[in-house]
């Protein structure tokens, strides 16, 4: 691994701040730079590294997420020096504009900690805190797929994706579930979610990797998606594949959600129109009980 560090700062040269790159120079330079990050932690993940907390909020980091933001780093900043870069571990560099770069080098860091192999990279490039060009690679797969507003989903091996299966043998619904770090067990809102979907869909996945989500839904292979006060530092690329392949999203409250990041936690509902209205009557029937649920007490340990 090289030296670990803070990436460079800002460099001189390139196009203007707030004038449109070229997209497709945007999502070819994203696809390397997840890729190359891909091959870094697909190969380093097999030995032992160093994981340590992040936070208060049972959220790790590992070296490998410090490595795989700076190899992405160095390439985005190579090819757009002037353009925004905000990483899950490194923060923001670059002068503030209308693009910006939203990088989670390793989503499901948590997982990768305990041995288990499900995480993805993810970059996206937002234009005022739109997504408009967005890169999910899966290292352990190989897989990339990728996205541009108004452009489709493209998948790993070019041209338009498509649905992976339908589901005509299969009544029940499968679903995922993602909530924020900071979302404790106390919270009756996230409770209650987790109460009754579980009561609903067949199976519920909780990944701990929103970007493996993402995915899976636009790729047609989970029929919906839930997220409680999520974190935007892994949604603009996955909500942009997701949208480009026909997946709805909205808001708990039924609205349209259109993907901006910012610092406030996000909740919503992904899925194809034929299952919004079974998601939707999940979020209403998790509003009625959440006041109703007891308080969770849990012993003290024993001294």
């Amino acid at each position: 691994m090289s030296e670990m560090g803070r990436p460079p700062k800002h460099a001189p040269g390139g196009a203007e701040p707030d004038l449109e790159p070229d997209l497709e120079l945007a999502r070819a330079v994203a696809v390397e730079a997840a890729e190359a990050a891909g091959a870094m932690l697909r190969e380093c993940s097999r030995g032992e590294f160093a994981i340590a907390a992040k936070g208060a909020a049972g959220d790790l980091a590992t070296v490998l997420d410090l490595e795989a933001e700076t190899i992405i780093h160095e390439r985005l900043r190579a090819a757009f020096p002037h353009h925004r870069i905000r990483g899950e571990e490194f923060g923001a560099s670059g002068p503030a504009g209308r693009w910006e770069w939203v990088v989670d080098p390793l989503d499901g860091t948590n997982n990768i900690a305990i041995g288990m192999p499900n995480y993805v990279v993810g970059i996206a490039l937002c234009a005022d805190r739109h997504p408009t060009v967005g890169v999910v690679h899966d290292p352990v797969t190989e897989r990339t797929w990728s996205a541009l507003r108004g452009g489709g989903m493209h998948g790993p091996h070019g041209g338009q994706a498509s649905r992976a299966r339908e589901h005509n043998c299969d009544p029940g619904l499968t679903v995922a579930w993602t909530q924020g770090h900071r979302v404790g067990r106390h919270n009756l809102a996230a409770r209650a979610l987790k109460y009754v979907l579980d009561g609903v869909a067949l199976r519920v996945l909780p990944l701990w990797a929103p970007l493996v989500s993402w995915s899976m839904i636009a790729r047609g292979d989970i029929d919906g998606f839930l997220g409680y006060q999520a974190e935007d530092i892994d949604l603009p690329a996955g909500y942009l594949l997701a949208v480009e392949s026909g997946v709805t999203v909205l808001t708990l409250d039924g609205e349209v959600f259109d993907g901006r990041t910012g610092p406030t936690p996000c909740s919503f509902v992904a899925a194809r129109p034929e299952h919004l209205g079974t998601l939707l009557s999940i979020v209403e029937a998790a509003a009625k009980l959440a006041p109703e649920l007891p308080a969770i007490r849990i012993p003290d340990p024993p001294r």
